[in-house]
């Protein structure tokens, strides 16, 4: 044994123990595929039908003259539309809600709970679902547990792996690792495998950007929930707000929602956590000239997410989706040539004219594999381009395969 060999195997015993730790806190993609959106509903206006119904109401508008686009893009949005309308929804017991008396709250808690539990079984459900309870905040902590438990307790025979509970209006750490008792009773109470129940942290109070004593809670958040934690969503109204922004002027890229968003961005890197962004609650409703005006700010505001990096979004309205989807598919279809070649020249076909590291490549794969997933690409163009496979593909973008 060398000197290099006995100095490499001193740096195995002194590094273990941060080697662990960086493994343990940063375990990289989870291997499953995130949403573009989430929707929320209201838990009165939740029904079985309510899917169908936002297909519905979603295919009535058309936004290719207002946003000037290629006919044949707005065809495979109309596709999304038949196939997978919603990707994701979030039955809202919070602001959408609003505070009701106990009995009412109740009867929708179980209504809901039954109706999500009936389009899981007729396979008509949004892939990710799941409902947002009021906060652990100490004025509605009894009524979100209650919701929570009422809902559970009906649905627990349902419970799939899309299934995710959000906690808005988070202030501390100590909400998080309430919240990993709160699920675990839960999961007793009902008999519901232990550690099934996972949930999002809302990130919609100055307090989880930035502690008092100058830290990142939201950083701190995250590894407080363990495996628990799948996503931050940002709340873009309450952060403003809570900020001092004047009404006319929180919205999505304010530079208060940037600053919060990247730091969002910063905490969940390498940790498998997804990080969404808000909404704007400018609807297209109205007028020719209204509805024209906010698809075009929606899909603005949905490019201007997807360029930063965060692939997710809330959506608040059935003439959301089509702008959401002309903005996801035309942002992956427009960087698809150029991401192939850059791709295939990686794996030993040819010169694109870059120099890809393997991070870049990563990079690369996963922006092609995330158009895969949700309809924007197809697996023939992942073959023509590239000449991969869906699981050569993941596999460039790092992405773990689950058994």
């Amino acid at each position: 044994m060398t000197h290099v060999d006995d100095l490499a195997g001193e740096l195995d015993r002194l590094l273990a123990a941060a080697d662990a730790e960086l493994a343990a806190l940063y375990p990289g993609d989870r291997g499953v595929r995130q949403p573009v959106h989430t929707v929320y509903v209201p838990a009165d206006r939740f029904h079985a039908g309510t899917v169908q119904e936002w297909a519905d109401d979603a295919k009535a508008g058309d936004p290719t003259e207002a946003l000037d686009l290629p006919p044949e893009l707005y065809e495979r949005v109309r596709a999304k539309l038949d196939r997978e309308p919603i990707e994701d929804l979030r039955i809202d017991f919070e602001d959408g809600y609003g505070t009701r008396p106990d009995e009412q709250e109740d009867a929708a808690a179980i209504d809901a709970a039954r109706a999500l539990a009936k389009t899981v079984s007729d396979g008509t459900a949004a892939p990710y679902h799941g409902l947002r309870i009021k906060s652990l905040e100490a004025p509605s902590r009894r009524r979100g547990l209650r919701t929570l438990d009422l809902f559970l307790r009906e649905f627990s025979g349902a419970l799939t792996d899309g299934f995710v509970i959000t906690l808005p209006k988070v202030t501390s750490v100590e909400q998080v690792e309430a919240m990993l008792l709160v699920l675990s009773t839960i999961e007793k109470a009902h008999a519901l495998p232990a550690e099934s129940l996972k949930f999002e942290i809302q990130i919609e109070t100055p307090q989880a950007i930035l502690g008092p004593d100058g830290s990142a809670l939201v950083a701190r958040m995250i590894h407080a929930g363990g495996g628990r934690v799948t996503g931050l969503h940002y709340g873009t109204y309450d952060y403003s707000a809570s900020l001092g922004v004047a009404a006319a002027y929180q919205s999505m890229d304010h530079p208060v929602a940037d600053h919060a968003k990247d730091v969002m961005q910063l905490a969940a890197a390498g940790t498998g956590v997804f990080v969404s962004d808000g909404s704007t609650n400018v609807l297209p409703i109205g007028d020719r000239e209204a509805v024209h005006a906010a698809w075009r700010l929606h899909f603005g505001l949905v490019r201007r997410s997807l360029a930063r990096g965060i692939y997710q979004g809330w959506d608040m309205h059935p003439a959301q989706l089509p702008t959401r989807y002309a903005a996801t598919y035309l942002f992956y279809r427009e960087g698809l040539e150029t991401a192939g070649a850059r791709l295939r020249a990686y794996v030993g076909g040819g010169n694109s004219g870059y120099l890809d590291e393997p991070a870049t490549a990563a990079a690369l794969a996963s922006y092609v594999l995330r158009g895969l997933e949700c309809g924007a690409v197809d697996p023939a163009e992942v073959d023509r381009l590239i000449g991969v496979d869906t699981a050569g593909l993941a596999k460039l973008a790092r992405r773990p395969v689950r058994s």
